[in-house]
Formats: C-alpha cells, structure tokens, sequence
C-alpha cells in the first residue's frame, strides 16, 4: 500500500515579467509573421519545428513556446504538451507555428489533421486555436486567413 505522503508532489507556476499593457498585441497573421520570424530565422530551413504563441484575452503576447523539433521533413506534435503549457500560462487562446525547411507553402495533409485535432480539444477546453501559421524563409501561409482551419 502506497504512502499518501510518498506520492509527487506538483508544483505550477507562473510569472510575468511585464505589465499587459506593455506586451505586443496580436490583430492578424502579419503580425505573429513580424514578431516571430526574426528569432526563428537562424533555423527555419534546416530542420522543422512546432511553436505556439500565447494569448491574453485582449491577444496580448504572453509568450511564445518552442514545443517540438523534428527533422528535415516533419515534426511529431503532442497535443496534450501543448494545452498543458498554455493552460499554465493562462492564455486564453493560441495560435499555431510550424515552418517548412523546404521552403513550400503549401499545408500538407498531415497540417490540416493536427490543426483539426488541436482546435477541437482547444474548443473543449474553451482554450480557442485563432490560427496555424506555416513559416518559410521567404514568407508565410495562415490557415485561417485562407478559411482552412
């Protein structure tokens, strides 16, 4: 018989280093473009990853998360480690990143299934999935600017 007191204890936390109203706000896909690529540059074409912007309830930045690294071709994305970070962060909503090494801007099949997959448990939780963002080195493709979310 296991010992109440022998279990793992959890621990959560969360801090922020700036006031709200001093973080970027998020109004359209250009603007994650514009806040993000300048720190994803150095890696965008040589193997592919997954980030997640955090979101306030006022699309205030909170954050953003390196979630996953793959290689030259894909990436495996748990959708479990992502509602985890955001619902540790109190965001009140997301917006999905992943870059193309091969530079194509177009969303692969396995794109729109994850998408599909994370916005219906984003749904659930009341944790809303504003968008999935595909970068390149030359530019950008929002699923939901083109309506493919």
């Amino acid at each position: 018989m296991t010992n109440l007191f022998s279990l793992n204890e959890i621990t959560v936390s969360y801090s922020r280093k700036s006031k709200l109203m001093d973080l970027p706000q998020i109004t359209c896909s250009k603007d994650v473009y514009d806040l993000v690529y300048p720190s994803w540059i150095i890696d965008i074409d040589h193997r592919e990853s997954f980030k997640i912007l955090l979101l306030s309830r006022a699309n205030r930045v909170l954050g953003i998360s390196n979630m996953f690294t793959g290689g030259l071709s894909g990436v495996v994305v748990d959708p479990k480690l992502i509602f985890q970070t955001a619902l540790k962060c109190n965001s009140s909503s997301i917006v999905l990143m992943h870059n193309h090494p091969s530079g194509n801007l177009v969303a692969s099949d396995a794109d729109f299934k994850i998408t599909k997959k994370i916005v219906e448990i984003g749904k659930i939780l009341d944790l809303p999935v504003l968008d999935h963002i595909i970068f390149t080195s030359e530019s950008f493709y929002s699923l939901a600017d083109k309506g493919e979310m």
